[in-house]
């Protein structure tokens, strides 16, 4: 048990709290699995939360020498983790339908921020089926392009014409097809990986009352201003004709893009909360009467100026448990938290969705 100073450092921790639980080695690596409590009252460890943990990593190809440490040269990285995100049972997709909807040579304009909408329609049609995972398929090298997608519902009304093309979106001359297109029904962003449904849950296609045309929103984020991008990155959506017990919907909870939303340079701390009000859960839930709604999983979502972020529940003039949180939201890594617990949330409740954002190094106002 060692920690560091600001000086890098290492140093003996005078309180050892970590315990070997086992170790072996073989011709190629050294395995070494260890434990500790998730707060150890250590001001020289780190407490382990729900918060994202950036875990350092480094070693050397020797035994450590009796003079002391080796450096570890360029063996070494770091990787944001959720230790305590609850491990789910992973049903084997291999054999199970899919299919793709991925952008066909995007060019990706030399600005900092641009939002991309395609239309697509869904091929599964005429008979209700359940998608039971998605997955990102970004194109090699654009990780750090693609910030996220969303996928909205459209109206059925639509006609395949509207399939032609793409446009930038939110724009004066894109296609008024896609303002029909307001309900999320899914979400992925930058970090996260494949998104697998509860075993009892499932993502409804394939019934008139089901998505027909859907708009798949693409946010690039060029900062360098790079010409020249050509992209087609998209969603897996893999699908079983075995139903589930229930249908998946999404709820969007935070803060409307909006100039009258910003924040001034040179903040450490700058507090913003969007509140879904009693009164808009109570029109929006209205159908789930008596029993609410079940949430399962949890997406929090920001930009670079953005530090923690968290989930408030009321009921009744009183706040529960938080729903979600992040205190060490990591702009890089964007990933459902599936809940240990599915929460109800009931018509007449308020969700407020609190964010906190620092601007030290900005000398200019920042629009969210």
């Amino acid at each position: 048990d060692y920690f560091t100073d600001e000086n890098r450092v290492l140093k003996k921790d005078p309180q050892q709290d970590y315990h070997l639980e086992y170790a072996m080695e073989n011709s190629t690596h050294t395995i070494l699995a260890f434990s500790r409590e998730l707060h150890t009252c250590d001001t020289n460890d780190k407490s382990i939360t729900e918060s994202t943990v950036r875990v350092i990593w480094a070693y050397h190809h020797k035994d450590m020498a009796e003079a002391g440490k080796n450096y570890h040269g360029s063996n070494r990285g770091t990787k944001s983790l959720r230790l305590l995100n609850p491990e789910r049972e992973e049903v084997s997709s291999a054999s199970l339908p899919y299919f793709d909807l991925t952008n066909k040579d995007v060019p990706v304009p030399d600005k900092d921020t641009t939002y991309w909408c395609q239309m697509f329609k869904i091929p599964v049609q005429h008979e209700k089926h359940h998608v039971t995972k998605v997955e990102p398929l970004i194109q090699k090298g654009h990780e750090n392009l693609v910030h996220h997608i969303l996928l909205y519902q459209c109206s059925s009304n639509l006609n395949d014409s509207v399939l032609d093309y793409g446009h930038e979106c939110y724009h004066p001359n894109m296609p008024d097809s896609f303002l029909t297109c307001e309900t999320v029904i899914f979400a992925w962003a930058i970090g996260g990986e494949g998104f697998t449904y509860p075993p009892h849950v499932g993502l409804s296609i394939g019934t008139a009352a089901d998505p027909l045309f859907v708009l798949m929103e693409v946010h690039y984020d060029n900062p360098s201003f790079t010409e020249g991008l050509i992209d087609n990155s998209g969603l897996r959506l893999i699908y079983t004709p075995v139903l589930r017990k229930y249908d998946a919907g999404v709820i969007e909870a935070g803060l409307w893009v909006s100039l009258f939303h910003n924040i001034p340079p040179g903040m450490p701390e700058f507090v913003s909360e969007g509140h879904c009000t009693l009164e808009c859960l109570e029109e929006a839930l209205g159908a789930e009467r008596p029993a609410g709604i079940q949430v399962f999983a949890v997406l929090l979502h920001a930009h670079l100026a953005g530090r923690a972020i968290r989930m408030r529940h009321f009921r009744n003039g009183e706040e529960q448990k938080l729903l979600a949180y992040d205190d060490e939201f990591d702009f890089n890594f964007q990933e459902f938290q599936y809940l240990k617990e599915e929460r109800t949330i009931m018509p007449g409740d308020n969700l407020v969705t609190e964010c906190h954002y620092s601007t030290v190094d900005r000398i200019r106002m920042t629009w969210v």
